[in-house]
């Protein structure tokens, strides 16, 4: 397939999601002086996508009409199967696009099949998937994890540099996928266990504002202490990343961990109490409400 482009930023890209991380990714795109031509299912977001400088498109064929780049910024795979696929598709547009840059978290088999369908209309799909939430993508904090047709990505790799000081190129069709659910399932349990410590230790009488402190200097730091500490904390659980989704991207770690004949025992833990949450109500709110269905779990029950 031959791929133009190269080494070039376009002046102009599509996106197709403009939800917490989509907004991110238009702003990025904006600040660097790209038209961001974009379409969401929910007309609220577009108009934020309108008052941050966005052009808006009636469907995903129309975006894909207008550029050679499209983002896809969605929930799951079947999203963005319906996006690329459906009745108003980007593959129904009268002008295909060259390059579909997926970021959300699919299932890395069905992103090889996709990709493989997109190349017999001569479309290449890179999976560029995110590891960070839409407030470090904002402050170029996240990571991209791409896979794909290598010559695809070095085309887009300056875009992609656009979005983030670390692009990381892991392989063929659906390793982006792959890398992500991976990363994801430690940031996950990083995230869980700093919300059990920090339940524990307000058990404890231990002041939770000097026990972050102590986090953050100590041995048992991660990035969840800065990024879902304070959140915690204060029990601000306005999203930035959704339970519901981490909950979809859980499911699809042990889905494959059985393909492998892997049994992660921590990851079946995490995906019971997120199932928890979303069942009390809490699958909208931000990942550090796991502290919420932690404090939920109440007292231990001795044999």
């Amino acid at each position: 397939m031959m791929h133009r482009d190269k080494n070039q930023i376009p002046t102009r890209v599509g996106l197709i999601g403009v939800g917490l991380v989509g907004t991110v990714l238009a702003k990025h795109f904006l600040a660097n002086g790209l038209e961001v031509v974009g379409y969401d299912v929910d007309i609220d977001r577009l108009d934020c996508l309108k008052r941050i400088g966005g052009t808006c498109t009636k469907g995903p064929a129309e975006v894909a009409e207008r550029v050679n780049h499209v983002v896809l910024s969605l929930p799951d795979t079947a999203v963005v199967l319906e996006v690329i696929e459906g009745a108003n598709g980007i593959l129904h547009a009268a002008r295909k696009p060259f390059y579909i840059i997926d970021t959300t978290t699919g299932d890395p088999d069905d992103i090889v099949v996709l990709a493989d369908r997109l190349a017999q209309s001569q479309i290449s799909l890179l999976d560029a998937t995110i590891s960070g939430a839409s407030s470090q993508l904002e402050k170029r904090e996240a990571v991209l994890m791409v896979g794909g047709d290598p010559a695809a990505y070095d085309a887009c790799a300056d875009l992609l540099r656009l979005l983030a000081d670390e692009v990381f190129y892991v392989g063929p069709s659906g390793f982006g996928s792959k890398a992500k659910l991976a990363t994801n399932l430690v940031l996950g349990l990083n995230r869980l266990a700093l919300a059990e410590g920090m339940v524990f230790a307000e058990k404890l009488g231990l002041p939770l504002d000097s026990f972050l402190r102590l986090l953050r200097v100590g041995p048992a730091y991660s990035v969840a202490v800065d990024v879902k500490g304070e959140k915690m904390l204060n029990n601000d659980f306005e999203p930035v990343s959704r339970i519901r989704q981490h909950h979809k991207d859980v499911s699809l770690m042990l889905k494959h961990a059985k393909k492998c004949s892997q049994h992660l025992p921590l990851s079946h833990v995490h995906l019971g109490i997120l199932e928890k949450a979303i069942a009390a109500g809490d699958g909208e709110l931000d990942t550090s409400a796991v502290i919420k269905e932690i404090r939920r779990e109440g007292p231990t029950i001795q044999p």
